[in-house]
């Protein structure tokens, strides 16, 4: 696998990580480079996995780290509101319901929005998580749990109904 690590990694998680970034840019456009620089990266730097879970860690997490990269940049102050408002329209394959739902989970802080991201979009088990953020299990149960509460609180507010 080691020569064709990227073009492997990119078949079969590149809409993963696409998604991953779109929802923590925001910006479908902005996802797209995002993950065209990490599979350039892969590419050039080579990285040894020990699985495909690893592999599909490793992803995330440079998804995440390219993310804040581009929050913390002048680019995303140099787009204009129109523009945000017509990239954001489209769905990157969520829908309508994800895209909302999505929208009130990327306002909750950080570091419950990767949480809550990687356990109902993604699969991860809460000790698949604290394995690719590097945290304890009992913090992103934690994290996971506020994060829940300070979401359904939003959506509340929204008019959305929970079952409890």
């Amino acid at each position: 696998m080691s020569e064709n690590t990227a073009l492997y990694a990119f078949e079969k998680y590149g809409d993963m990580v696409l998604r991953t970034a779109y929802v923590f840019a925001g910006n479908f456009h902005e996802a797209e480079d995002i993950t065209q620089e990490i599979f350039l990266k892969l590419h050039s730097s080579p990285q040894d996995f020990q699985s495909d879970e690893h592999m599909k860690a490793w992803l995330i997490r440079a998804s995440v780290n390219h993310c804040k990269n581009y929050r913390k940049s002048a680019r995303i102050s140099k787009t204009s509101h129109i523009d945000e408002a017509l990239e954001n329209t489209l769905s990157c394959e969520f829908s309508e319901k994800d895209n909302e739902i999505r929208e009130r989970i990327e306002k909750l802080p950080e570091k419950y929005s990767l949480v809550i991201y990687l356990h109902y979009f993604e699969g991860y088990s809460i000790k698949e998580i604290a394995s690719v953020l590097g945290k304890n299990e009992n913090t992103v149960g934690s994290l996971l749990r506020r994060g829940r509460a300070k979401l359904k609180i939003e959506l509340e507010k929204e008019g959305y109904a929970y079952e409890t």
